[in-house]
């Protein structure tokens, strides 16, 4: 019994720890109690406002003159004058006289024609005159009906295609001086000069180039997708708001297309159709943004058709025609709609949707109809750690 003696100390002192432990276990205060949280997708969501929706159509061109003329040399000479303002950038209106080609020449031929005319002049008088005297000797010698080389009438009408030519070589000499002066053919702006003073030029050297400041125009490119928005698109009429980019932040004109150039170009398969803007160097002070440079790139958008029933999205929201309803409960729907129309940002759709529904704009392709999901901003005290938030990706 010897062993049982000396295992009794042992035995209670393991009692007496068990009991402790019981009594700890016990009397130590219980964890609360959370509710558990599900974890459900958290969606970004758009309420429909809006059903009839007039289009914008994006292009781009370049600001060019409507009218753009080439200044040739019509006589020959050497250049004896040149207006200041006959210079690259130089403003000229009109009329102007902006280069003059030495004249004396000229004035020589204008002088020898004209005294050719008096000649010619002087002798169909003569002509005239011998004609009468023949007729009169005619009624002296016979009662008869004298012929007509009797009467000098072949060389009356000599006479009279001479004066006809002397008179023609006139006028082709009072051109020929005229031409020697260069006069600008429109107001506008001097895109270049090649001669210079003291220049020997020929008949038909280009001298100089003149852009027209009344009209610009600008060449719009527009796929077939885009014409089927474009308001009568064979003769349009349509608003065009033109942009440009510049330090202080863009610029804004107002244009509006004129015309259709009606072919399809062959390798861009794109149709062009073209813009007015009128006085684009605002000489007359209508542009609240000032002038418009020829050369410009500009970006335009064009007024296009009123769509009606349309709802407007950003693109991401569409995929494979389809999108993301938000039911009652907050439960997910999948709707085919009819894609219309679609732009850089945004996707125009028909369907059965109207205003009201609330349309998903994050991805969801993996969760099936009827899935359970938390709307952005309805609950923020929800712990961000136990919710599965779903990424928005604005480039599908």
């Amino acid at each position: 019994m010897l062993w049982l003696r000396r295992l009794l100390p042992v035995a209670i002192i393991l009692a007496l720890l068990v009991v402790g432990l019981v009594v700890i276990n016990a009397t130590r205060p219980q964890p609360e109690k959370k509710e558990e949280i599900r974890a459900l997708p958290l969606v970004e969501v758009e309420e429909i406002r809006s059903d009839d929706i007039t289009l914008t159509l994006n292009s781009y061109g370049v600001v060019q003159p409507k009218h753009q003329t080439q200044l040739v040399a019509e006589v020959s000479g050497r250049i004896v004058e040149l207006d200041p303002r006959f210079i690259a950038g130089g403003e000229v209106k009109r009329g102007q006289i902006l280069a003059r080609i030495e004249p004396a020449d000229y004035q020589a031929d204008l002088m020898q024609a004209q005294a050719n005319l008096a000649q010619a002049k002087a002798q169909l008088q003569e002509e005239i005159a011998r004609g009468k005297v023949a007729e009169q000797e005619w009624k002296g010698v016979t009662s008869g009906l004298p012929p007509e080389l009797g009467l000098r009438k072949p060389q009356l009408a000599q006479e009279q295609a001479k004066l006809r030519s002397a008179e023609a070589a006139l006028a082709r000499a009072q051109r020929n001086l005229e031409r020697t002066v260069i006069r600008a053919p429109l107001d506008g702006l001097i895109k270049s000069r090649d001669v210079d003073l003291g220049q020997y030029v020929s008949l038909g050297i280009k001298l100089g180039e003149v852009l027209g400041t009344d009209v610009a125009e600008i060449r719009l490119p527009l796929s077939s997708e885009q014409l089927r928005f474009v308001n009568n698109p064979d003769n349009p009429d349509s608003l065009v708001t033109l942009t440009q980019e510049s330090p202080t932040g863009p610029l804004n004109w107002t244009a509006r297309l004129v015309r259709s150039e009606q072919v399809i170009d062959a390798q861009s398969r794109m149709i062009y159709l073209v813009a007015r803007i009128d006085d684009p160097y605002n000489q007359q002070g209508r542009l609240a943004s000032g002038v418009l440079k020829f050369g410009s790139f500009v970006k335009a958008q064009i007024q296009g058709r009123t769509l009606h029933n349309i709802v407007r999205l950003p693109r991401h929201s569409v995929r494979n025609d389809t999108v993301m309803v938000i039911g009652e409960g907050n439960r997910l729907e999948r709707r085919p709609v009819e894609v219309v129309h679609t732009d850089l940002n945004s996707v125009y759709i028909r369907g059965d949707i109207g205003k009201g529904d609330r349309i998903s704009l994050t991805a969801l392709n993996s969760f099936q109809d009827g899935s359970e999901v938390r709307i952005l901003g309805d609950d923020s005290r929800v712990d961000a750690g136990t919710a599965l938030s779903a990424e928005v990706n604005a480039n599908e």
